[in-house]
């Protein structure tokens, strides 16, 4: 059982890291001049946007996600309100801690929200696929000994490496070196997608690993 769930996840992570790869290359055929430094928005938005598309397809198929309570079409769209108000709330609040962690206020805003949506796609976007709008599940999760299930455990290691690797990007910023990846907030965004594809290729290896320590009960 355990092999079954480590490799369907670890397939799962590969379709989305391979995601990642393709929204860096293929708009260099539409786009004149197109580079991650030079077109950094086009890029940071064809990320998001893929990882998005790719991350809900999968476990959707997967059925990852938990069952609803009710069938009908307005239990579904009230689902859906919800699902994408908590994705908007989660825009808005890393914004607000970027800021205060020294962003620019309005200066750069659009980049500084353009960080904070790209941030809500690599863990909260997550979050919904797997947990669902459920915010008592999600404090559960990232709680101590929180995880119930393999993919509770990769969703706290994606999650947390997608925001330890925005906040390490942030370090090269005020260094005086004049290179093109230091112009705000390009060192973030790699480093948060950079910290995502560690956590993508970090999860199945750490579950295996650590599986006999793992006692929590398998969906």
């Amino acid at each position: 059982m355990w092999d079954v769930e480590i490799r369907g996840m670890a397939s799962a992570h590969a379709i989305v890291a391979s995601s990642i790869f393709m929204a860096t290359v293929m708009p260099a055929v539409f786009v004149e001049n197109f580079s991650v430094y030079g077109t950094h928005m086009v890029w940071l938005y064809c990320v998001a946007g893929s990882v998005a598309v790719v991350n809900i397809t999968v476990f959707w198929l997967l059925g990852i996600s938990p069952p609803t309570k009710k069938n009908t079409l307005s239990y579904k769209l009230n689902r859906l309100f919800r699902s994408c108000l908590y994705f908007l709330l989660s825009c808005l609040f890393f914004h607000t801690v970027v800021v205060l962690y020294g962003a620019p206020l309005l200066e750069s805003a659009l980049e500084t929200f353009s960080l904070a949506v790209l941030l809500s796609t690599l863990t909260t976007l997550r979050c919904l696929c797997i947990l669902g709008p459920n915010v008592q599940a999600w404090i559960r999760v990232f709680s101590r000994d929180g995880a119930m299930s393999v993919w509770d455990t990769s969703l706290q290691i994606t999650t947390g490496c997608s925001v330890i690797g925005a906040w390490l990007g942030a370090f090269p910023i005020p260094l005086d070196w004049d290179r093109p990846w230091q112009v705000w907030p390009i060192s973030c965004t790699l480093g948060a997608t950079t910290g995502f594809l560690t956590g993508l290729l970090a999860a199945p290896v750490w579950i295996h690993w650590h599986r006999k320590q793992l006692t929590y009960k398998l969906k």
